[in-house]
């Protein structure tokens, strides 16, 4: 991330918010999408976090931590979004022909079919955190200030779900075999 162009935006500069948010829009996606399951709720989240980062921009203390507060924004409104309509059932499953509009490859969109089935299986902790390290790129630090939880939470996190994973691959695994060998 520009520090000078989190600057500008910050000084109010309407055209550089909206780069540097287009920028960081499909890293905003995947975060919704960990915690959101329907295409209009990820892209709420989005919308409103989008207005918020335009209204509070001001208030950003420090520009080299522009990607982890508007991380830790939209964060919050997914969860807003999540507990105002977890009693409502989705009957429809996000396919890759929903990600349409995004600009993935076809090789990022299997990758990211394969990632997101993969981490289906993970408790909600679990899936947010590897979401924003192994997807996203943040530090254990980074995520610890977007969760507000302390480091040590996030690494045993993060072992936790690489032992959850290594159990899941390898049921799918055996899985596979059994198929093969009828």
């Amino acid at each position: 991330m520009n520090i000078e162009r989190v600057r500008k935006a910050k000084e109010g500069n309407a055209d550089e918010i909206g780069n540097i948010i287009m920028e960081n829009m499909q890293s905003m996606y995947r975060v919704a999408f960990s915690i959101l399951k329907n295409e209009e709720e990820i892209y709420d989240a989005i919308s409103n976090t989008t207005v918020i980062v335009f209204e509070k921009i001001a208030t950003l203390k420090k520009e080299e931590f522009f990607k982890t507060w508007i991380t830790r924004i939209l964060i919050n409104e997914c969860y807003k979004i999540y507990n105002q309509n977890k009693k409502i059932i989705y009957l429809e499953n996000c396919s890759p022909e929903t990600l349409e509009g995004m600009q993935f490859t076809e090789k990022d969109r299997l990758d990211e079919i394969d990632t997101r089935n993969l981490i289906k299986g993970l408790t909600k902790d679990l899936k947010e955190t590897v979401t924003l390290y192994y997807l996203e790129d943040f530090s254990v630090k980074e995520i610890a200030k977007i969760l507000e939880i302390p480091e040590g939470t996030v690494k045993s996190r993060l072992s936790r779900a690489r032992k959850d994973l290594e159990k899941i691959l390898i049921k799918n695994e055996e899985m596979e075999r059994r198929d093969l060998n009828g």
